[in-house]
């Protein structure tokens, strides 16, 4: 019996069914965590998502920024981009049932000392508290009035956590953290404009994973393919999974029993 992690699948759904062969993976023993962004960019997400939903109890996943993208385009009122590869989904006989699924989805999943997110969490959140707000999006996600929220969640402000802040205000805040952070300073405030790698941090701002926390707990997260995986002068333990398959790296799995990273090549152009 494994548990494994996987990073951003970003529509790679080749290589994610690559990689599953690889690991030998069998949901009738083997657990298998996704660290968010199921979806967009890459050819196949809505064969992703039904590949995941098809797993059943034997996956788990939280939500990432793209899949929240996607929830607000289809019911939120928000509108496609450019470079988005949701078309297949929107048209899908199955669409509402598929976004059922994905809106069902935690921001943070927390089991044996370990805690995954799509993006981080906070130097000074417990578990417990990251599980808390967690659950105050889910629930929101899961109300009557789930479009309204969709509706009015994007945006960069506030850009500081504060346990005062309420209403939509707190959960914009709350989704920015799990799924958009990179860049924090030490009063916790979060940059949006940085999205490359360590080197493009801004003054006064650093990885949120460089910062010490009071814990001893092993950190799991996907969100930025620029680190390839790697997480230099992290103060904490802390595993960075997006190796960026859908920009021509590679789609990787941790084996969280033996630290065992296993990876297979991306089908796409590097780029």
């Amino acid at each position: 019996m494994s548990t494994y992690v996987i990073g951003d699948l970003h529509g790679c759904h080749a290589e994610f069914v690559s990689l599953l062969e690889q690991l030998g993976f069998n949901p009738a023993n083997d657990t298998l965590w996704l660290v968010g962004d199921l979806v967009n960019r890459g050819p196949g997400s809505l064969a992703c998502l039904k590949e995941v939903q098809a797993l059943g109890g034997a996956a788990r996943c939280v939500l990432g920024n793209h899949d929240f993208h996607l929830l607000v385009v289809a019911r939120g009122g928000g509108k496609l981009k450019k470079n988005d590869t949701l078309s297949d989904i929107l048209a899908a006989p199955q669409r509402e049932q598929v976004l059922d699924w994905l809106q069902s989805q935690p921001l943070a999943i927390y089991e044996n000392n370990t805690l995954m997110t799509h993006a981080g969490v906070l130097p000074t959140w417990r578990a417990e508290q990251a599980i808390s707000f967690s659950q105050e999006v889910q629930a929101a996600l899961l109300s009557e009035r789930s479009g309204e929220f969709l509706t009015q969640l994007f945006g960069n402000q506030p850009d500081q956590f504060r346990d005062d802040l309420e209403g939509m205000d707190r959960m914009r805040c709350l989704v920015n953290v799990f799924t958009r952070m990179r860049f924090i300073n030490s009063d916790g405030k979060l940059d949006f404009a940085a999205k490359e790698g360590l080197e493009s941090a801004p003054d006064g701002f650093a990885p949120w994973f460089q910062y010490p926390r009071a814990d001893t707990l092993q950190l799991l997260f996907g969100h930025w393919a620029a680190l390839e995986g790697r997480t230099p002068n992290a103060a904490i333990h802390v595993e960075a999974l997006d190796t960026g398959c859908v920009w021509g790296g590679s789609l990787t799995a941790l084996n969280l029993e033996s630290g065992e990273r296993i990876s297979v090549p991306s089908r796409r152009p590097r780029h």
